[in-house]
């Protein structure tokens, strides 16, 4: 008889802890019912469900990855199959294709989209717009951008969940799902609005249990 496997109610997601808001991003997951663990280290990812990357700076966030000896652990663990998220930063780590970025600028990889490295402007450029997100309720999420990058395309399977409502750039995407991988350009973790993090958090629940779909597909 083939076992059915257990939903964790609390699964373990990491924070990426080389930079950015990771206390913020930690207060948003236990809200959403998850524990959370700082990640600094291999042996610290191995003992994580998933993994949250957050915004800070992208060219800094690759190269202490590679001083920490992260990088090639996360990307294993990432084709693998690990959900992880993405914000600001994070997005770009994520992306399998960046512009705009420093001369061999490395990333994370594995969602099939080209993300352009501060597109949204300098931090005296920062704002905040309206964004409609897909499958995460009918008010429009308000959303911090702070140097923010933006998705300028994306593949066949990746799904777009967000664009920005407001500006000079509305119509700009914002915010993408690939099978278990997440991204967002904006600071979710900045409000008191968890409906992101809630999100991830049940992605990383139904991963856990068989579910979701392989990393190069939508669910």
């Amino acid at each position: 008889m083939t076992a059915v496997p257990t939903v964790p109610s609390e699964p373990t997601i990491g924070v990426l802890a080389l930079q950015g808001d990771v206390r913020e991003h930690a207060r948003a997951l236990e809200a959403a019912g998850a524990r959370t663990l700082a990640v600094r280290r291999p042996g610290e990812l191995e003992r994580c469900d998933a993994l949250v990357i957050p915004g800070g700076e992208s060219t800094t966030m690759w190269r202490l990855a590679r001083a920490f000896e992260l990088l090639e652990p996360l990307r294993k663990r990432i084709e693998a199959g690990m959900p992880a998220y993405g914000s600001c930063a994070g997005m770009i780590m994520l992306a399998d294709r960046i512009r705009g970025g420093v001369a061999g600028q490395e990333t994370i990889g594995g969602i099939d989209m080209t993300v352009r490295r501060n597109a949204f402007g300098r931090q005296v450029d920062s704002f905040e717009s309206p964004v409609r997100l897909a499958g995460m309720g009918d008010t429009p999420y308000h959303a911090v951008f702070i140097r923010a990058p933006w998705v300028e395309s994306v593949g066949d399977g990746v799904e777009v969940l967000g664009r920005a409502e407001s500006g000079p750039n509305a119509g700009r995407i914002v915010a993408v799902r690939q099978g278990r991988l997440l991204a967002t350009a904006f600071h979710p973790e900045l409000t008191g609005d968890f409906r992101v993090h809630r999100y991830f958090a049940d992605l990383v629940r139904r991963a856990a249990a068989g579910g979701g779909s392989p990393m190069r597909g939508s669910e």
